[in-house]
């Protein structure tokens, strides 16, 4: 049977950030340390079930987007892709929709041409300062683990 490359087109332009991260509304608010990231974004009821909780599969492209960043910034000074070899994800709590939330994705272990990323998804709800209440008089805000991801990257350099 014949091998398939699955590379990206020489003239390809890279687009940073790529369309899935906008669509998602995902930001990127660190990245000052090589091989770690941390993203945030709000649980957007467009991409709730019916219940009003997150759907996973967006909690795992966040988780993917994030730990996609630090396996690129792991190695500083390259110019590579990353592509996504395998990833799991669990699932440890529901997120309503509306929640703030926050993925620390950092590389565990790599080299030239591997990294192995781990995140956790945090998500904040509550607490805020809304319709003239006094700050002391509001509930610190909650927050609480809701996933935890892994996923092997492989490198490619790129031109």
């Amino acid at each position: 049977m014949a091998r398939t490359s699955h590379r990206p087109a020489r003239t390809h332009r890279m687009q940073v950030p790529p369309n899935s991260d906008l669509t998602l509304g995902m930001v990127c608010v660190d990245k000052s340390v090589p091989g770690r990231c941390t993203w945030r974004m709000r649980a957007d009821e467009r991409f709730a079930n019916p219940a009003g909780i997150m759907q996973g599969g967006f909690l795992g492209a966040f988780a993917d987007s994030a730990m996609g960043a630090a396996a690129v910034t792991f190695v500083a000074g390259r110019k590579v892709f990353a592509a996504n070899a395998e990833m799991k994800i669990s699932f440890l709590g529901p997120v309503p929709a509306g929640a703030a939330l926050e993925c620390t994705a950092e590389v565990v272990s790599g080299g030239a041409r591997v990294a192995f990323v781990e995140a956790s998804i945090v998500a904040r709800s509550g607490g805020g300062n809304g319709g003239g209440v006094e700050a002391g008089d509001l509930p610190a805000p909650e927050e609480r683990l809701v996933a935890r991801a892994s996923s092997t990257y492989l490198f490619r350099d790129r031109a």
